[in-house]
Formats: C-alpha cells, structure tokens, sequence
C-alpha cells in the first residue's frame, strides 16, 4: 500500500508540473529579433541560424560574437550594435540553440560551435571578430581566417567538469523542463546578473529582463543550456597557449570586477600572449554592456575606423 500511494504521489506530482510546464509554453511571447537591422538566416547542418546584419556592406565586416548562458542571444551586442553599424558592416549570429536560432534537441558540445564558428566566421571576408566570455574560446579553437580579435573577458570554462547525470536531469521531459523553468525565471535571471554579469544590476532594463524571459522559455530552450551548465560546453584548450600563436592583433577587454573570470586571469592571458589589455572599472562580466561608449571608442581604436 505504502509503494501505491509514493508511485501514486509521483504521478501525480509529474502530472501537475507538466500541466504548469504547458501553461509556461502557452503564456510565452513569440520572440522577435533583439537587434535591429536586416535579419537573416545562415542554413547550417540543418539547422536555421538566426542573425542580424546592418551596416554598409563595403565597409570593414565586423562580427560579433554573444556568450553562453542559459538566456543567450545576440542581444547582448544591444547597447553597442547599432552604433557600430554606422562604421562597420556588422554581423550578429544567434549561436545554435540559442535566441531564434533553430533548438534541436541535440547534445551540444564545444566541438559543434567551434565548427559553427569556423564556418560561419570563413562565410565573410577578412572580419574583426568580437567574442565574449567562453565563445571567445570556440572562435580560437576554430582558427578561421580573421583580421582582429577582441575577446571579452575569454575563458575556456563555463561550467563544472562534466556531469551526465545533471544534462540528462535537465534534457528529461517534465521534470527537466521544471528545472530549467526556474532556471530561467525572472528571479534566477536577476539573481545571475547581480552575482556575475554586471557590477551594478540597476543598468539591466525590465524590458531586457523580459526579453531573456521569453528566450529561455521558447520551445527546447533547455538543450543548449543543458550542455552549458553541465559542464558539457567546457573548451579542452589551454587559452595562454593558443592565443600566443594567434598571428593577428588581439585585444582582451575585462571588467575590473569580474569574479567569475577574474581580472588576474586577464593579465596572464595578457602577458603570455602578448595581447594588448583594457580594463574597464565598476563592470563586472560584460563591460560592453555596462559602459557602451568606452566599449565603441576601444573597438574604434583598434580595429580602426573606415575613411
């Protein structure tokens, strides 16, 4: 009788979190585009990436490149695109998995966007790439052919050492996508901002809240981010090294107050490889985000701008 009514409970209780899942579902905003200018979609392994692309097409191309989260897209150039745009002619995927890019449920690995990367990077002529946080590791790995890099506090990890058992929690129907609901609640997108993403959580609008609400709950928003939180999405290179062989200019730009992936790491990045360092004060993991105009003057300034 006892074994009866827990079987009993937890049918019941998987019964209600997918009748609250399916509420979530049927409550969500489509989502629209995070940036503005011309949207496209770049056809890969048969899936439909998603990116935006503004700008004079005879300008220098300049693409950018968003981080991992469990609410990625290509808005996190949103305070920077546009401005861009008026010297650059500026590129802006949603990686795979991610924003309105198609979400297979596939096991994403750091392989496939290191492949994505090469081969969408190669699609344009002699670009300056932008990469932030464990993108920037992807786009190294991947070596294409490009003219300058500024990687944005680079790191090579994401997450803890690979846990099957936590992808698969988070994959699993129902139960997973209960888990990754609150994940991807209001909430949790506050509290993850405040504790790694900006020194000062008051410069994070409502509205972008909202927008990476509604990116976390579209359909199979839970893949990608499963392989990121599980450690899955992990780079296997050695950053010092790799970029100590990268043969064009390299500018590392790093919050001051960065925990996540601290200051000091920037410097040895810096100082083994070579590459130039800005430092932005009271920012924490996306200077670019925080402080825009210091971000346009540092991309200006090294990537140079058009006559």
């Amino acid at each position: 009788m006892k074994l009866r009514n827990v079987v009993g409970g937890v049918v019941a209780g998987t019964g209600l979190l997918a009748a609250a899942n399916a509420v979530l579902s049927r409550r969500t905003p489509p989502l629209e585009p995070a940036l503005s200018g011309e949207q496209h979609t770049y056809r890969w392994r048969g899936m439909d990436v998603h990116y935006t692309e503004a700008g004079d097409e005879d300008d220098p191309n300049l693409l950018l490149l968003h981080g991992v989260n469990a609410a990625a897209s290509n808005g996190e150039f949103r305070e920077v695109f546009d401005e861009l745009a008026e010297d650059y002619h500026v590129i802006a995927p949603d990686l795979p998995g991610f924003g309105m890019s198609d979400r297979p449920p596939l096991r994403y690995s750091a392989a496939l966007y290191e492949d994505f990367i090469g081969e969408f990077v190669a699609e344009f002529d002699d670009p300056a790439v932008v990469a932030s946080s464990l993108t920037a590791s992807y786009l190294i790995a991947a070596d294409p052919d490009v003219s300058r890099l500024i990687l944005v506090c680079p790191s090579e990890r994401g997450g803890p050492e690979p846990k099957e058992w936590l992808r698969e929690l988070i994959r699993a129907p129902v139960i997973g996508e209960a888990v990754f609901n609150l994940i991807g609640s209001k909430p949790s997108i506050r509290y993850f901002n405040a504790d790694h993403g900006y020194a000062d959580p008051s410069r994070v609008s409502d509205e972008w809240i909202d927008y990476e609400w509604r990116t976390a709950h579209q359909q199979n928003a839970r893949f990608a981010p499963a392989s990121f939180i599980s450690g899955y999405l992990n780079e296997d290179i050695d950053l010092e090294t790799e970029l100590a062989d990268v043969d064009v200019p390299v500018t590392l730009v790093w919050g001051r107050d960065s925990d996540l992936v601290p200051l000091k790491r920037g410097r040895e990045l810096a100082e083994a490889a070579d590459c130039k360092l800005v430092v932005f004060d009271d920012t924490k993991l996306l200077p670019h985000v925080e402080f825009p105009e210091q971000f346009l003057s540092t991309v200006r300034e090294d990537v140079g701008i058009p006559a």
